[in-house]
């Protein structure tokens, strides 16, 4: 099933418990407030740790893909990198995500006085932390083949989204491309 269908449903059934938690309570709020904290942290340790394997792998395997431009079809970028510089990438968007998701939370419980999404925010980030890639494959030791090849494909929510292209017909018009910009 897709990881944002997975997500949804975690979601709905998240909010029908958190309806039963007596938030009114300042010690069930603490409680709820430290789960949340804790949770993050652990997050942010296992990317910190996932990050140090990554850099220790130094996996320098070339890795080469076409990236589709959403806003115009014709304009695709070639993107040359290595596996370990790819993998730290994505461990960094990963980052990124968890310290949006921690400002957006701040906003909503602090300034607007939201207690339920801390607890489905609490669950939904260590299920975010086992659907990340680079931590299934770092962490949890699973091979980088099918839905764990580099490039990862980006599946939206109704269907595939505009994933990498790593066929060599795609990589030698792009090469063609980057070619004729540079004469």
């Amino acid at each position: 099933m897709n990881p944002a269908v997975h997500n949804l449903v975690i979601s709905l059934a998240a909010m029908q418990v958190a309806r039963r938690i007596p938030f009114d309570d300042p010690q069930v709020l603490v409680y709820v407030r430290i789960a949340y904290v804790v949770t993050q942290a652990i997050v942010l340790g296992v990317y910190y740790y996932v990050a140090q394997q990554i850099k220790k792998k130094n996996d320098q395997t070339v890795l080469k893909y076409v990236e589709p431009n959403p806003m115009n079809k014709g304009e695709n970028k070639l993107v040359t990198t290595t596996v370990r510089d790819y993998d730290l990438a994505e461990v960094s968007k990963l980052v990124r995500g968890v310290y949006m998701g921690c400002a957006m939370m701040a906003f909503m419980h602090l300034y607007l006085g939201y207690t339920q999404p801390l607890f489905i925010q609490a669950l939904m980030g260590l299920k975010t932390l086992y659907d990340a890639k680079p931590v299934s494959i770092h962490l949890l030791g699973k091979p980088a083949e099918g839905d764990l090849k580099r490039p990862f494909k980006v599946g939206g929510l109704f269907g595939a989204a505009a994933d990498p292209q790593t066929d060599k017909a795609a990589i030698d018009e792009a090469e063609k491309r980057v070619g004729k910009k540079e004469e």
